[in-house]
């Protein structure tokens, strides 16, 4: 009888698939590991629903009559103007949950767990970021409804509409993975999640979400022109067909579609680099 079959090593060890296709596969395997995860826990996707409902009523009907909207202080405009950037908020905002939940994954000693056995080193995060990006977009479907319920239209039909929701879960997909990076970089997922609640709020808010940028200081509002945050809102209000589309020189601002894709693309491709890197030296 032969070495080989005398060794159970050779016999029992799992091959690792390798190049695009291994990592792909392996990514998915993750992915739906974590979606399991949340349907098992219904609280985190019951409280990731309540947050941007919350801020959706809000900003509606405290806010809805105070902000002047194509020349007027109309309320119903006003929702219109805002659900595209609600959407965007709702989109960066679940960046925080993934890197408390890469964060709890690391303490818990689980990654190492996965390190045993032969998969691709990027496909924890990977698939931690597919997972992340389908509970966002199951988000964005009920936070879609409530905005029709509350007044919210579409003008330019469902071919837009669709690149808009398109554009938002990109960029949410590019945030998660600054989120990834968060997560790898503190001990705790209680660190995570203020980390990654502390730069959101400047890129949310130091935009053009919910006011024209044209009232805001002349440096802070080139900020807000240049945001990524602020391509994709004012991609979305175009698409969309919505008013307030805001009115600026800057070119994120003259062509918005272009300028969500380039800077969603740009950040996976920095982050993603980044994360994977301090995936590999954090855990070796």
């Amino acid at each position: 009888m032969s070495v080989a079959t005398d060794n159970p090593r050779n016999t029992l060890a799992p091959t690792p698939r390798g190049g695009l296709v291994g990592a792909a596969h392996d990514s998915l395997v993750v992915a739906k590991r974590n979606l399991l995860r949340m349907v098992r826990i219904p609280e985190v996707i019951v409280f990731g629903l309540l947050q941007p409902i919350m801020f959706v009523v809000l900003f509606s009907y405290v806010f809805g009559g105070s902000v002047n909207i194509g020349g007027t202080f109309n309320a119903s405009a006003y929702r219109n103007f805002l659900m595209a950037g609600i959407f965007a908020q709702t989109v960066t905002f679940a960046t925080a949950g993934a890197g408390a939940g890469i964060a709890d994954d690391m303490h818990k000693g689980l990654v190492d767990r996965f390190r045993s056995l032969p998969m691709s080193r990027g496909a924890v995060l990977t698939g931690r970021t597919i997972a992340d990006l389908v509970q966002t977009l199951l988000t964005v479907i009920v936070l879609a409804i409530v905005g029709v319920l509350v007044g919210w239209r579409i003008h330019n039909g469902v071919p837009k509409m669709l690149g808009a929701f398109g554009l938002l879960l990109l960029l949410g997909y590019a945030f998660s993975w600054i989120g990834a990076l968060i997560g790898l970089s503190v001990r705790t997922p209680e660190a995570a999640t203020s980390g990654g609640l502390v730069w959101l709020f400047p890129v949310t808010f130091v935009s053009n979400a919910f006011v024209n940028p044209a009232g805001m200081t002349p440096w802070l509002r080139h900020v807000a022109e240049w945001n990524p945050f602020s391509a994709t809102v004012q991609a979305g209000r175009v698409l969309f067909g919505n008013p307030g589309v805001v009115k600026s020189s800057a070119w994120p601002m003259q062509h918005p579609v272009w300028a969500s894709l380039v800077w969603s693309l740009v950040i996976v491709a920095v982050f993603r680099t980044l994360a994977v890197r301090k995936y590999r030296s954090a855990t070796a």
